[in-house]
């Protein structure tokens, strides 16, 4: 039995970078020629393409009859509203691939900050990206089906604030915009971060009207993240290297995102509906198109992604289901917006000889079934899902900390109300909440890694995962709110024995630490060939490593490993380090017992 003494601080020194001009690179200040070129040829083709159709101003004034100046104000405004929040709030600014995300997560309904701004709020810079250029490309197509002018003719626009063009534009879209960013953290299961619940909205209402169209649009997406990182990154160098990472999609976060589409769609509906009113059946989209458009959006989109934890760094993906999941939503909004206002049975009678004729659901079926219409039934139809999807959510959302203890048994770092710590297989604090139970999966799923609590905030989260930390070696934690941050380091150092396990030790520095804390330390690992008829094994101790020997069940002793170059013994067995191996030596026989853990 091994025994580990109390922590004590280490500090690890680091080699400074250095970085070397490249003589024949370009002074910063320039662009690269290919940034230049990118928005010229651009230029020259969509004068190309406008000689070549001579519209004589036509796409002017289709874009004018439903924009303010033919532009997608809303659309622009909700887009500047997210950046600001990503460079300043996140302070995105200072530190654009490491924006501070803890804090702006919809951890639960008792950290309103939290949810609040999550729906605006990023990962990084490649989510950010994503979101805001799938909202560029599909939002005004969605902006332009809401219009900023009344479709009443006749009518002065300018006589109510309500149909006003310039507040349309610039006040009712982007509070729409805003109002289903907050139902989108409210009423999701667990908690969320970023802008895509909203970005599937735009997609759902442009849907309803422009099933086609809006299928385009999303495809532009791709164009438009394109032009922007060539723009940005215009010559990548790549080389084949090692990686670590989970599934792609784990984390994806479905039901925000199918929470998002089913309230596009309805709101799409209800606009559909109050203009069918005004002018008929004038506008009735295609049953084959909008079918055709949900089903082609939901499987290039990843509605079909459904996934859960099996274990604690394993996942499952429900693909077949997901499938049939996409098929019987197109269904169900192909049949929302395509309903009429006629009676949902009509007329349920049928005639038998000259004028005498039965009800098929009975005398008094007229009386209760022909105030229901087809319309209604449809708005029902969505209105369902979203409610059993809110059902979910009141009570996982509403779960609090409540003294949550701190895993682990190390030393933590405190940041101002924060807990950071390293521990293992220790119960996850908010995936447990989550009941599925019913399907055959696991509610009680551990974890292990950096994890970050905060009871003020409801906070509960696995920041750094072991396996993540196992490949890089180190990381670092960003804590915080609005208008200050903190980073906390964290480092791992470990010895792999040969054909047997690895021993490490992780060690934590806040940001008024003056050296490392150790504060996880694993098991010893033994090497698996023997030596001399015993067995050594590479044992974590206070911040080094230790060699031990160990014959017929006894310890022979335990040192600890030596420096680069240099040799130690342990009663009769020699152990000498070479870089970053380990060998031990007995009479004429050496072997290697353990290689120093190397990171990328």
């Amino acid at each position: 039995m091994v025994e580990f003494p109390s922590a004590r601080t280490v500090d690890f020194p680091s080699a400074p970078a250095v970085d070397l001009p490249d003589p024949g690179a370009l002074p910063s200040w320039l662009p690269a020629p290919e940034q230049v070129a990118i928005p010229l040829v651009l230029a020259l083709s969509l004068v190309l393409v406008w000689r070549l159709d001579r519209p004589r101003g036509a796409w002017g004034r289709r874009l004018r009859s439903r924009f303010v100046l033919g532009v997608p104000w809303g659309t622009l405004v909700s887009v500047l509203g997210v950046l600001a929040v990503y460079l300043f709030v996140q302070q995105g600014a200072a530190r654009w691939r490491a924006p501070l995300t803890v804090p702006f997560s919809s951890w639960s309904y008792f950290y309103p900050l939290g949810w609040l701004l999550a729906p605006f709020s990023h990962a990084g810079p490649g989510h950010l990206v994503g979101n805001l250029t799938t909202t560029l490309a599909v939002a005004p197509l969605a902006e332009y089906y809401f219009g900023h002018f009344t479709d009443r003719r006749g009518h002065n626009p300018f006589a109510s604030w309500r149909t006003n063009p310039w507040v349309r534009a610039f006040v009712v879209f982007p509070a729409g915009v805003f109002l289903v960013g907050l139902a989108t953290s409210v009423f999701a299961w667990g908690p969320i971060i970023g802008f895509s619940g909203v970005a599937f909205a735009f997609v759902g209402f442009a849907l309803v009207r422009y099933p086609l169209a809006t299928v385009v649009a999303v495809s532009a997406q791709g164009v438009v993240r394109a032009v922007y990182r060539g723009l940005r990154d215009p010559v990548i160098v790549g080389e084949a290297s090692a990686s670590y990472g989970p599934p792609w999609w784990y984390g994806t976060a479905v039901q925000g995102h199918v929470l998002g589409l089913l309230l596009g769609v309805l709101l799409g509906v209800v606009v559909l509906y109050r203009r069918r009113e005004r002018a008929g059946e004038v506008g009735r989209p295609s049953a084959l198109r909008l079918w055709t458009g949900a089903v082609v959006l939901g499987i290039s989109m990843t509605i079909w992604a459904i996934w859960w934890y099996r274990g604690e760094s394993t996942y499952v993906l429900y693909r077949g289901l997901g499938v049939v999941f996409v098929f019987a939503l197109a269904a169900v909004v192909t049949v929302a917006a395509t309903a009429e206002r006629r009676p949902l049975f009509g007329d349920a009678s049928i005639s038998l000889l000259g004028n005498a004729s039965f009800s098929l659901l009975g005398d008094d079926s007229n009386s209760r079934f022909s105030e229901v219409s087809r319309q209604q039934v449809g708005v029902l139809a969505l209105a369902l899902p979203l409610a059993v999807m809110a059902g979910v959510a009141l009570p996982v959302n509403a779960t609090a900390l409540d003294d949550a203890s701190v895993p682990g048994d190390g030393p933590a770092v405190e940041v101002d109300g924060y807990t950071i710590t390293y521990a293992e297989g220790v119960e996850n604090g908010k995936v447990s909440v989550v009941d599925v139970s019913l399907f055959g999966e696991t509610t009680r799923v551990t974890t292990s890694g950096v994890i970050v609590v905060n009871e003020d905030r409801e906070i509960w989260t696995q920041e750094v995962s072991k396996g993540r930390l196992a490949f890089a070696g180190r990381a670092g934690v960003r804590v915080g709110g609005v208008g200050w941050s903190e980073v906390v380091r964290v480092q791992r150092r470990g010895w792999s024995a040969l054909q047997g396990g690895t021993a490490y030790q992780v060690w934590l520095r806040g940001p008024d630490d003056d050296g490392w804390t150790q504060t996880y330390a694993s098991g010893p690992a033994i090497a698996g060939p023997t030596l001399a008829n015993g067995t050594v094994a590479v044992v974590p101790q206070d911040g080094d490593f230790l060699v031990h020997f160990r014959r017929n069940n006894s310890t022979v002793g335990q040192v600890p490993i030596p420096s680069a170059g240099e040799n130690v013994t342990v009663g009769d067995i020699r152990f000498e380090r070479e870089e970053s191996n380990l060998f031990a030596a007995y009479n004429d026989t050496r072997i290697q017992i353990a290689k120093r853990e190397s990171y990328n």
